[in-house]
């Protein structure tokens, strides 16, 4: 062979690796699994042919909002990712948009990353692109994720049981009804958010009104709107008082819709005449709460959920799965109450925030 073609192929050689590194190829290998008949998935999560080095490490972690309790998951990704000692914790958002999410991680697979924690938009859509990641070697864990039942594919699963913290804010509602001395048929409104996500939104209030029967309080849903984030919330909540002034209690089933429908109230002056109660903890939902904007929500705890799935899924990647191989584990809820300002104080402090003043 001439020096010449020999130059010419070492040059091709060069000219490919540098394509390949463009692409974005910095994680370490993965391995996929035996091909599978179509419309099949595996039923295991799908290791790595020899485990990996923490240092060789890169795994996604995605959200689908930009609100503080995705923020606070993000946080925990991020967190037990440096602490385990990965490469990298690439960050992603859905923006509430299925198309997108099924984007992020087909370019995830694509990039070769080696797992995905995530908090996924759907139970039963959602599914089948994460089982793809699996087929093709790339390991996930599930946060946030009510209304999964096939998860024999996951490393780990956390979830929040949406409708028995629904049925605590409701018992707390109830509460309320009996100390205000309110009789009658009770005037409700609810702001749900059934339009991103119904699976969870439906179990939330579901729980809420469960608690409210079991109670043996008569109530009427006068008003339900769809409206998760903030702004839109506390229009629809607005509206929703302006239509029906005599409502008396208000649950909201997120964060966004929380503070919005709070906020709502306020303006509207009518704060101690209509009760909010919703779910999610931040430090704007305990300041309302604390401040007399709010009278109770549930909290559930994103950033606790977010270091387990991304710690789960990188042990499984160094080959030390754990017992969470396969399943779902329940976080409990914590209701926060005005009833009891010092213990929402306490879940500020506990959770990074300052203490304080109680009115």
């Amino acid at each position: 062979m001439s020096s010449k073609r020999m130059f010419s192929i070492i040059s091709l050689v060069v000219v490919l690796g540098m394509i390949l590194t463009a692409c974005g190829k910095t994680a370490a290998p993965t391995t996929a699994a035996p091909s599978l008949p179509a419309g099949e998935h595996q039923t295991a999560p799908v290791a790595p042919s020899a485990p990996l080095a923490a240092k060789d490490i890169v795994v996604a972690g995605v959200v689908f909002q930009d609100d503080q309790f995705m923020k606070s998951m993000v946080q925990g990704f991020e967190d037990a990712g440096e602490a385990l000692g990965v490469k990298q914790v690439i960050v992603g958002n859905s923006s509430n948009d299925q198309a997108k999410e099924t984007e992020l991680i087909n370019t995830y697979i694509s990039q070769g990353v080696n797992g995905i924690a995530i908090a996924p938009l759907s139970p039963t859509v959602s599914i089948e692109a994460l089982k793809q990641a699996n087929d093709q070697g790339v390991a996930v864990a599930l946060t946030n994720s009510g209304g999964f039942t096939d998860v024999g594919f996951v490393t780990g699963g956390y979830m929040s049981d949406n409708t028995a913290n629904g049925a605590q804010v409701g018992e707390a509602a109830v509460q309320y009804i009996k100390d205000m001395g309110l009789t009658g048929t009770i005037k409700v409104g609810i702001i749900d958010y059934d339009a991103q996500k119904p699976e969870e939104s439906t179990l939330r209030y579901g729980g809420f009104e469960d608690a409210l029967k079991k109670a043996g309080v008569a109530y009427e849903v006068v008003a339900h709107q769809s409206a998760p984030l903030q702004d839109a919330a506390l229009i629809a909540t607005a509206d929703m008082l302006t239509a029906n002034p005599g409502i008396q209690i208000l649950f909201a089933c997120n964060e966004g819709g929380t503070i919005g429908a709070a906020q709502a109230v306020k303006q509207a002056g009518l704060t101690g005449k209509v009760a909010v109660f919703g779910y999610d903890g931040s430090d704007q939902i305990t300041s309302m709460i604390i401040g007399g904007d709010l009278q109770a929500a549930i909290a559930q705890d994103p950033y606790g959920q977010g270091v387990a799935a991304m710690t789960d899924l990188v042990n499984f990647l160094m080959g030390k799965p754990g017992k969470s191989v396969g399943k779902l584990t329940i976080a409990p809820g914590i209701l926060l109450s005005a009833t009891d300002k010092a213990a929402v104080n306490k879940w500020r402090v506990d959770n990074g925030l300052k203490e304080l003043a109680i009115p």
